[in-house]
Parts: structure tokens; C-alpha cells; sequence
């Protein structure tokens, strides 16, 4: 792989960028092909066509809706189709989907005219790069979401040698295989974890043999000289700070910050962080990597985020987090519990939710969780054997979100000095 810095460079509406590459409207070589709405009442929880809603590009909606209307095909994005947002969350640019994309949604198209001067993966990565900024910046008025999509005639494209564009798309792609590598791992390793939990807690498949008895507070039979306690019993849950808009910063200063926006929804750890620089935090609202947290409050329609546990992974240099008052610590009396703990609470995550209150916004009702949410708790050797066999697979999992992070800084950092052509690939 052979690079080189640029010297040279000409200006453009969007940037700098080398003499020998050129600036284009984007319409002239791409049709932004909108999507349909065909409106709520269509949506099915099974059906033809997955529906693809501006949330699903955002990550803001897990949940799957279906539609079974006839549609052209042109409307159909398939996994290898570049799909924009207009609408809601504007200019988050996405591939891997399927299915009918929604009507603030548009799919990229390169004309058949332009397709021996445009390399398709070149325009996800330019557009990543690029898009807001054109979005934003297409008039001297606030581009808002009623209007956003009257910038398409306005976005500009870069015409760099087609061979260029194929190599930035290759190198930029390499990272993105990497980091997905990375996640599918997590997810086995995660899934490894929890099928050994319920085979042995659920199914109690090593210890058929056994003499079982009834347990009225878990309404089934265990086995006999297995404890039942409450999660207060085991557990101290510490709530975290409180906090307004100005202690919170996007920038990399102060502490690290875990907000509701960590939580997966059914639980697991998102690594998506804001920067606490307020003064209030104390010694209690304190994480580290590996501590055991749990989400108190929820905004999702299926109250699949309040009660759902995590296992926080903070980002490399830093040693220590704080955690907002939207989610609490969970300091238990053994170290053995931590793993089984978490994933009991993932497994029971609905049943967590029960112990919540609210319209819009659900909490987590912590006395009433605490006195009444029981807990299996198996001998202190089975506990023991059990930490034994998942610890490795979460601390592997733990090094693998560290390596994503670091994957991305690099990714991140290398994509606007390929896209705009200051650092050249010049061979791979």
C-alpha cells in the first residue's frame, strides 16, 4: 500500500481538494429515488416487505414493521443500496438494509451515463463524509426538516479517477470489515454466554438428576437448596447524578458520560459516548469498566430500555466514568454474581419492566424493584464454575468493543483526508 500527501490543491463550494479532480452536481450523475408512505395502518408485525423507517437508518428504532402493499421495484433497497435520510434524522447515510424504504428516505442510483466515472462504495463513504455539511449549508437560511430534501439539486460530488475511488472505497471498507468481524464476534461470544446461562438456570439440564422443589416466589420448581432472594438482598443499586444541558459536551473533555443512550433495548452496552464536565458527580456516581449498570427510565414504545442491564466498556485512556441519573449502579456482595446477575436481569428484562411507572416516559420504581424482583441464587460452588466459563467470554467481548473503538478513531480520521483527496492512495 502505497500513500502520498497532496500539494497541491484548488478550491471548491465544498472544500479544497486536488488539482486534477473536479466538482459536479450530484443530480447530473445520480437519481435520489424517494420512498413511499403508505401510512400506519398498513403496518403489520409480519408481512412481503420489511418497511425501513428513517429510525432504522438513525438506530433510534430497533423494532421491525412490515407491509404487504404492491410497490415498484425501484423503491426496494437491497443490502448493497446506499439509502439517505431527509426526514427526522437528516443525512445519516446507510447500507445493509432490506426492504421498502420510507418516503424520507431516498436510495442513490448512479445514472447508466456516469457509471464508468462513479465507483458506487466511493459515494457511501463521500457522502458519510460530506452530507450534512452540504445539507446544512445549501442556502444562507437554517436548512430544517420540512425542507431538507430541496438540497438534493444543490449537493455536489467529487469526479476523482475512477480507480482512485475505488481504492479510497477499498481501504475505508477493510476498516468497516473489521469492526463487523468484531461485533459478530460479541454477538456469539454474548449468545455463547447466555445459552450456558439458561441451559444451566432455566433448563436446570445439569442438574436433572436432582430433587426439585416448588418455590412460590418464582412461581417453578428448582432445585433443592437453591436460595431465592430479592435483588435488594444482593445488590445495592446507587443512582446516578443528575445533570443539565450545559454539563454535558460531544468533545473528549471531562468524564466519560453513561447516559440511557449506552443501553441496547432488551440490554447490552452501546459505546456511544457524551463528556460529563459539570461539578456535581460524587465518589457513588463513579464506573469503571466492567461494573455492572441497569437503566432506570425509558422513552421506547415497548419498554424494552428500562430495566435492561449493561456491562460498561469505557473508551482507551480513560480509567473512570460517571453515570447520569437516567441509570444506576448495581454494587453486589459477591464478584461471582456480576455475570450472572447480568444476564438473569437481560433474560428477565420484560419482567423488569413491569416494575416501572410513567405515561410518556416510563421509571423504574427502585424500592418496588429492589423488595420484590427474586433472584435464583445457586450454590455458592455452581456460582462459582459458572463465573468460571463466562468471565473469559466478556472480557474477550470487552477487548473486541475497545478494538471497534479504536478501529473507528482510525477510520474516522483517515475519511476526510482520502474523500477530499489530501492524503492520495496512489497503489494498494
Amino acid at each position: 500500500m502505497k500513500f502520498r500527501w497532496e500539494t497541491e490543491f484548488k478550491e471548491t463550494e465544498i472544500g479544497e481538494i486536488p488539482k486534477d479532480w473536479e466538482v459536479s452536481k450530484a443530480i447530473e450523475h445520480i437519481e435520489f429515488i424517494r420512498g413511499i408512505e403508505p401510512g400506519s395502518k398498513f403496518y403489520k408485525n409480519f408481512g412481503k416487505y420489511k418497511f425501513i423507517r428513517v429510525g432504522n437508518l438513525s438506530g433510534e428504532r430497533n423494532e421491525e414493521v412490515f407491509i404487504d402493499i404492491e410497490v415498484e421495484n425501484e423503491k426496494i433497497a437491497n443490502k448493497d443500496d446506499i439509502l439517505i435520510s431527509f426526514d427526522g434524522t437528516v443525512g445519516i447515510v446507510k447500507m445493509g438494509l432490506e426492504g421498502v424504504f420510507s418516503s424520507g428516505i431516498r436510495k442513490i442510483k448512479v445514472k447508466e451515463q456516469s457509471q464508468k466515472k462513479l465507483n458506487y462504495k466511493f459515494l457511501y463513504w463521500f457522502f458519510k463524509s460530506t452530507l450534512k455539511n452540504q445539507i446544512f449549508g445549501f442556502s444562507d437560511e437554517k436548512t430544517t426538516i420540512a425542507h431538507a430534501g430541496d438540497s438534493i439539486p444543490h449537493l455536489k460530488i467529487f469526479l476523482s479517477p475512477l480507480s482512485e475511488q475505488s481504492r479510497i472505497a477499498q481501504v475505508l471498507s477493510y476498516f468497516d470489515d473489521l469492526i463487523e468481524n468484531k461485533k459478530k464476534q460479541n454477538e456469539i461470544l454474548e449468545k455463547t454466554a447466555m445459552a450456558i446461562f439458561k441451559n444451566w438456570f432455566i433448563d436446570f439440564e445439569p442438574f436433572k438428576d436432582q430433587e426439585f422443589v416448588y418455590n412460590e416466589e418464582l412461581g417453578k420448581e428448582i432445585p433443592k437448596g437453591w436460595e431465592v432472594k430479592r435483588l435488594g438482598e444482593v445488590a445495592e443499586i446507587i443512582k446516578g447524578v443528575s445533570y443539565n444541558t450545559p454539563d454535558i459536551s460531544s468533545n473528549s473533555e471531562g468524564e466519560v458520560f453513561i447516559t440511557l443512550n449506552n443501553f441496547l433495548r432488551g440490554g447490552g452496552f452501546k459505546s456511544e459516548y457524551s463528556y460529563y464536565i459539570g461539578t456535581r458527580a460524587k465518589e457513588n456516581h463513579i464506573v469503571k469498566n466492567g461494573d455492572l449498570i441497569i437503566a432506570l427510565t425509558d422513552m421506547t414504545p415497548l419498554a424494552q430500555v428500562v430495566g435492561a442491564p449493561a456491562i460498561v466498556i469505557l473508551p482507551y485512556g480513560y480509567e473512570k466514568g460517571i453515570i447520569s441519573l437516567d441509570c444506576a449502579k448495581i454494587k453486589l456482595n459477591n464478584d461471582y454474581l456480576k455475570f450472572y446477575i447480568y444476564l438473569y436481569l437481560k433474560y428477565t428484562q420484560e419482567e423488569n419492566s413491569t416494575f416501572a411507572g410513567g405515561v410518556n416516559v416510563l421509571h423504574l420504581k427502585l424500592d418496588l424493584f429492589k423488595a420484590n424482583k427474586f433472584i435464583l441464587i445457586p450454590p455458592p460452588s455452581i456460582l462459582q464454575h459458572f463465573h468460571s466459563l463466562v468471565e473469559p467470554l466478556f472480557q474477550k467481548i470487552i477487548i473486541n468493543q475497545k478494538q471497534i473503538m479504536t478501529l473507528k478513531k482510525v477510520r474516522d480520521t483517515l475519511l476526510p483526508l482520502l474523500v477530499f483527496g489530501k492524503l492520495r492512495i496512489e497503489e494498494l
